[in-house]
Parts: structure tokens; sequence; C-alpha cells
């Protein structure tokens, strides 16, 4: 196929799959419309057999990676840490929705940055609903903060997103490197996203509540949270040893989804549910689709306007280009057409990246999976969500929240070497 036709039948296909990941005809999955895509890529020459198989390759490892990761988190579910997360909040907060948001982020940004931005957007955001309603708030300032931290607080640890499995990879980084260097920005991001918060929905917090009921706790499930402890322990112990993370991941999944078996609180078939296996071939669907675009002349595009270079300038163009990139092809793509172009600046050039692709999103909703996500629970809560004020939320604190963990990038790198 010559480069023109290639280069507009890749990008039909990457639209036609990310508009069928928006809309979900008839509430299939995503794959439905991705798998099929990256079979007409491969099959008229949009990309080559090789090509797709380097790609699939490539993704493989992550794709495994984030199956574990899902599973763990569902099985922390059945286990009861959510229940257990939902009755803290409502006794913290006391009756007082302002408490309840400082409750809300906190766990939100531990959830997103242990479990990946998924547990919070699927298992978190129903309690947090809940927990709101229960004490006679106004829940949207809450739901709002779970899809924001889903994005902005899952900077922290390689296993934290989807976006940052591949942005660990590229980066040549060590597990605890990663986390040290990210530790800042993520702390300096997420405090930003909660002074905007704080200011936005100064009404809605300053509404009456409900007196607190006092209710007996859930006991606290020390099983889930000692396996996740020692899942975490064994990302840092596994990178060290130059092992990749995807076997403690599978380790701790195991463990939990063994209890439950034993239990008889699961079946096979729920593990496998659990695992996501439609996503999972969404994600690598996704993947060659995304490199068929890169192929035949995206990335020369791309490639002509991203700043070279880590000093904060820089750092903030090529943050700045992918939070674009992100609000217009949505962040899993944007990242995988611009991390190739930014590994030859180094890691900082590589995690300016991430910063713009894991905050960016924010701003709009097809910015991210996790964002639609986000919505269709909302929807089935019935809690209505208006589009102009989602936007005009996210156009406040994400440019807020990106200066700000860039800036916190750069004294990162500086202080402690990249």
């Amino acid at each position: 196929m010559n480069t023109p036709l290639a280069e507009a039948l890749s990008i039909v296909l990457l639209v036609a799959v990310l508009a069928g990941a928006v809309v979900r005809p008839f509430g299939l999955p995503e794959a439905v419309v991705a798998v099929p895509a990256a079979g007409i890529a491969i099959a008229t020459g949009a990309i080559s057999p090789a090509h797709a198989g380097a790609e699939a390759e490539r993704l493989g490892p992550v794709v495994g990676f984030l199956a574990a990761v899902l599973v763990l988190a569902h099985f922390c579910d059945v286990e009861g840490l959510f229940r257990a997360c939902g009755a803290w909040m409502a006794r913290w907060a006391a009756g007082r929705p302002g408490r309840l948001l400082t409750a809300v982020f906190t766990l939100a940004s531990v959830i997103t940055a242990v479990l990946s931005l998924d547990a919070t957007v699927v298992l978190l955001t129903p309690v947090v609903f809940a927990t709101a309603a229960h004490m006679g708030a106004r829940p949207k300032p809450h739901l709002y903060a779970c899809t924001h931290l889903s994005n902005t607080a899952s900077l922290l640890l390689p296993v934290s997103n989807l976006t940052n499995l591949l942005a660990f990879g590229a980066s040549g980084l060590s597990f605890t490197r990663f986390a040290a260097l990210m530790a800042l920005p993520w702390l300096v991001a997420v405090t930003a996203e909660y002074v905007v918060f704080r200011r936005f929905f100064h009404r809605d917090l300053g509404a009456g509540a409900a007196a607190p009921v006092r209710e007996e706790p859930p006991a606290l499930p020390l099983f889930a949270l000692l396996t996740v402890a020692c899942t975490l322990a064994g990302f840092v112990a596994a990178s060290g040893f130059g092992i990749d993370p995807a076997w403690s991941a599978l380790a701790g999944a195991l463990v939990l989804a063994v209890r439950a078996l034993v239990r008889r609180r699961a079946t096979p078939l729920t593990v496998v549910r659990a695992a996501a296996p439609s996503f999972l071939a969404f994600v690598l669907a996704l993947g060659v689709v995304v490199r068929a675009v890169v192929d035949n002349g995206l990335a020369g595009a791309l490639g002509r306007v991203l700043p070279d270079g880590t000093g904060l300038p820089a750092l903030l163009g090529i943050a700045a280009l992918a939070a674009v990139l992100a609000n217009l092809i949505n962040n899993l793509p944007a990242v995988l057409v611009l991390l190739p172009l930014a590994v030859p600046s180094g890691p900082g050039a590589v995690l300016a990246v991430l910063l713009g692709v894991n905050i960016g999103p924010n701003l709009t909703y097809a910015g991210s999976l996790a964002t639609l996500l986000w919505r269709r629970i909302v929807h089935q809560h019935e809690h209505a969500v208006d589009l102009e004020e989602f936007t005009r939320l996210g156009a406040i604190a994400v440019p807020t929240a990106l200066v700000c963990a860039v800036a916190a990038l750069w004294v990162s790198l500086h202080v402690l070497g990249a």
C-alpha cells in the first residue's frame, strides 16, 4: 500500500477504535472494534506482519502485568478491602463533606498508586457514592475526585497505570528509581488538584449533611493488606535483581485468587473474568493500530515539534504536547506514539511524557479509558455528569497540576539525577 493511502487508512482505523471504546455500541466490549481494525491494518499492508508482531511482543509483558493487577484488585474487593475503606471514610468525615473530600483524596491516591487506577474507578467509585449518599452529602465533588485521581494519582509507581508500565520499560530506570523521581511530582500534582477542588466545589462542600450514624465497622481485611504489602515488596526486590515485576504481581494475584477458590467465594471463571481478557485484547489491538499510524507518518510529524533536552522549558513543552495529544487520541495511543520519540532525550523526557498523558486526560471525557469507564459507572448509579462543568473543572485543574508537577520533576531530576 502506498504511504498516503496507508496513512489515511491507519488514521481512520484509529478513529474507529477510539469511537468504539467511547460509544461501546450495544454495550459490546472495546475489543469488538479494535481486534478487526488491527486485522484490517495487517491485511491491507498499512502495517507489516513483522511490525505488528514486534508491537504485540513489546506489549505482551505489560498486558500480562495488567491482567495480574486487575485480578489482585478484584480479590482485594472480595476480601472486603473497599467496604472497610468506605466505613473508614464515613467515620473520619463525621458528617462533614469537606472532611469526606480529604478522605476520598487520601484513599483514592493510595489505591490508585498501589492497586492501579482501575481499582479506583471500578471499585472505589461505587463505595464513595454510597458513603456520600449515606451521609446526605452532595456526591459530585467526591465522584469527580475519583476520576481525576485515577489519572493524576497514578504517577507514583510503575504499576499504577498502563501508561506507567510502558514508560517504565522505555525509561531504563529501576522500580525504586522511578518511584523516587516521581514521588515529588505525584505529591505536588495531587495537592494542586486538592486545592482546586476545595475552591471549585466550595458550595457543595459547604452544604449540610446528615448527622453521622454510629455503626459497627467491618473487620479490617488483614490478609488482603498483607498480600498487597508483600506484592509491593516483591516489586522492589524483583527490580533489584532485574526480574520483571509482573512475576510479583502474578504471585500476589494467585495468593488471593486461590484463597477465594478454596473458600468457595470464586470460581475459575470468576478469576478469568477478573483479568478482563476482552480489555487485554483491546490493548494489544490498539497497540497494533497505533503502530500503523506511527509507521505511516505521525512519528515524523511529532518528532519535528517535540522539544529536545530536559531543561524546564523542554520538559514543560513535552508534557504539554503529551497532554494535548492524550485529549485528541486518548492517553494510551498518545504514550505509545511519544515514548519512542522521547527516549533519545533520556528518562527525564520520558517521565515528562508520562506527566502529560496522566494529568492531561482530566480535561475531557475521551482523554483516558479510565474516565470513560468512570462515566459509565456514575451513570449506572443514576447520577448525571455535566459536560460543561467537567470541562471547566479540567480547564483549571489540568494546567495547574501539570505545571506544578513538571516543575517538581525538574527539581527531582536535579536533586536525584536521572
